[in-house]
């Protein structure tokens, strides 16, 4: 089976400094992306999910540090490089303390940023390979520890809250009819009625989603029961 290309999403307004990092990064046997501006990148994020950014951060309209807070907001996933010119150093601190993992100054050498990006990657797969359980998104569930992570910050849980979030995460993009998740967290011998399970819900609801009214990884079927959200699921060994 081909193995997976890494995505590299190139945000960069000079076109031949951005058709140059892309050309090299191709070759080195990369999947890229192009933004030409804030806004395309914006747009262009949720649609190619890239594993890592080059971010340039002298940009016209959203600048490269919005773009940076934004991806750290709400895709916390993708490595970000910055890329700033010589004197910028209040940038590129800035930026750094959004969020970026690493910069490198204009004017520079392809090969180095071959390099950086290399060295990115095996850092977050020894880090990922240390992990147990499911991540989506910004969030990580560690079986091991029976603990959960947002934005590797522990959020606390009740034994049911966790096993009600185990279950779905076991089971993405599946609709879980509300019996079903009655008899396979409280037993079959449960004699409760439903709305148990709905308080449980929109309790942990309120401690994973960003907006528990509009909530983005628990879905409800209405009539029946709730799904997990399947994108971007991950299973860690």
């Amino acid at each position: 089976m081909r193995e997976k290309k890494v995505k590299v999403l190139v945000v960069e307004d000079e076109a031949s400094i951005r058709r140059f990092i892309t050309l090299n990064l191709e070759m080195a046997g990369y999947e890229v992306g192009e933004a030409e501006s804030g806004e395309d990148a914006l747009a262009l994020l949720t649609e190619f999910l890239p594993d890592l950014v080059v971010l340039d951060l002298m940009l016209p309209g959203i600048d490269g540090l919005e773009v940076c807070q934004h991806i750290r907001e709400t895709m916390p996933d993708p490595l970000i490089i910055i890329l700033t010119a010589k004197g910028q150093d209040t940038d590129k601190i800035m930026g750094l303390e959004l969020g970026a993992d690493d910069y490198m100054v204009k004017p520079f050498n392809p090969f180095e940023l071959i390099a950086r990006i290399k060295a990115m990657l095996r850092r977050r797969d020894r880090y990922e390979a240390g992990r147990t359980g499911y991540t989506y998104g910004s969030l990580h569930l560690d079986t091991a520890a029976n603990k959960l992570l947002k934005n590797n910050q522990e959020v606390e849980l009740t034994p049911t809250e966790y096993s009600l979030l185990k279950m779905f995460m076991e089971n993405p993009g599946k609709a879980l009819r509300r019996e079903e998740m009655l008899n396979g967290i409280w037993g079959e011998d449960y004699f409760g009625d439903t709305k148990t399970l709905d308080v449980y819900i929109r309790r942990l609801r309120e401690k994973i989603e960003d907006n528990p009214s509009d909530p983005r990884y628990i879905k409800t079927i209405w009539g029946s029961g709730y799904r997990w959200q399947p994108e971007m699921v991950r299973r860690l060994p």
